[in-house]
């Protein structure tokens, strides 16, 4: 493997503790510390990048001590230095994003006949389309085709998972649609409330899930519904990030009173991503053809998590006859690229690939079998 190789094997039945990482470096640029005691400098190299300095042979007893934003640490000539310590969580952090009314229980709907009505806050419905004629449908406006109701507590008709006392109907017919984002205006509002305020942040994934039931109303098997994640472009158009379709059957919906919960997964989103950095929208589409429409499908519990995948993190040096090993923790499965130079300024043509691994158990111990340097860096990239 060129200068050096590395033997890696996964820790079995361990998992990552806190406290076990010498550093866990956030962000795309990276900061590495120098052994040479000369403070942090800035590396080029992409994406996830963690570095630990090893200066000399021998090994002691982990004692670290904070210097302007850099960890290092100098006992009898060895030094080990990695950029913005933090404490190793083991996982991704995730958190859940706020949607307005992400549970259709805004307005109240009377606990009385006939327990629905077609207010809504917080998601505005789509426009009648062209083809729907009130006057044709018993007089029945557009709007009114989609809403909320009350959870009756009526055998058969108990939804036992709903989330609160209501949740969402939705007629099956070509172009029904309910939507939220920044600019959306539901309900008797005429301008926007600005009040779903969410981004797709660079470096963060997206998780939406929201619970469906279909076949209601005597909907057809085979009729189908999308759920998306979009942002809108300079035309104000919106546009797909990810979606999810799903379509009824008696195989995916055996019950009209237990929620499935479907999911729209966005993977980590990119610097030069056309959606990175604009508002997120959420979406439930009907896309059913005029051959299958009609029926509803019952919509609850819409729920948006934004997850920052966790860094790469190098611990538990130690030395073994001139040996030099060490500890990768990420989540299990992440595949990775491990390299070494001898300056932690070495322009990217000579850092060495010592070999790319499969962190299988989320904790991979390595060695680097070499024994001919006396000062090495090693740095970790995400593929």
């Amino acid at each position: 493997m060129g200068q050096g190789s590395v033997r890696g094997a996964p820790v079995p039945g361990r998992t990552p503790a806190k406290g076990d990482a010498i550093s866990r470096v956030p962000g795309i640029q990276n900061v590495l510390c120098c052994a040479a005691a000369r403070g942090c400098v800035g590396s080029p190299f992409m994406k996830q990048i963690l570095g630990i300095v090893i200066t000399g042979r021998r090994t002691t007893s982990l004692r670290f001590e904070d210097r302007g934003g850099c960890v290092v640490r100098a006992l009898g000539g060895v030094m080990i230095g990695a950029g913005l310590l933090s404490g190793w969580t083991g996982v991704a952090e995730a958190d859940t994003i706020a949607i307005p009314n992400s549970s259709f229980e805004s307005p109240a709907v009377p606990a009385v006949t006939p327990y629905a009505s077609p207010e809504m806050d917080g998601w505005q419905k789509s426009d009648q389309p062209a083809w729907y004629d009130p006057a044709q449908n018993s007089d029945t406006p557009w709007a009114y085709l989609m809403g909320e109701f009350f959870n009756v507590p009526f055998p058969g008709q108990f939804i036992d998972n709903c989330d609160g006392a209501q949740a969402a109907f939705f007629f099956a017919l070509p172009g029904a649609a309910l939507f939220q984002d920044y600019d959306t205006v539901s309900g008797t509002n005429t301008t926007p409330t600005h009040a779903f305020n969410a981004r797709f942040v660079a470096g963060r994934s997206y998780d939406l899930t929201v619970g469906v039931i279909g076949g209601g109303g005597n909907m057809k098997p085979g009729v189908t519904l999308e759920l998306s994640l979009y942002y809108r472009d300079a035309a104000n158009n919106k546009i797909a990030v990810a979606s999810t379709s799903l379509t009824n059957t008696v195989d995916v919906f055996p019950t009209n009173t237990h929620l499935v919960d479907f999911r729209v997964q966005v993977p980590v989103v990119k610097e030069g991503d056309a959606w990175a950095g604009q508002n997120i929208g959420i979406q439930m589409l009907s896309t059913v053809g005029f051959d299958l429409l009609g029926g509803y499908w019952d919509l609850d519990n819409v729920r948006l998590v934004e997850t920052v995948p966790p860094a790469l993190s190098l611990g538990h040096p130690t030395v073994t006859n001139s040996q030099f090993a060490f500890t990768l923790l990420s989540d299990p499965g992440v595949a990775f690229e491990l390299q070494a130079a001898t300056n932690v300024n070495a322009a990217a043509g000579d850092w060495v690939t010592l070999g790319t691994f499969t962190n299988v158990t989320g904790v991979t111990a390595l060695t680097d079998m070499t024994t001919n340097f006396s000062q090495r860096y090693y740095r970790a990239r995400r593929l």
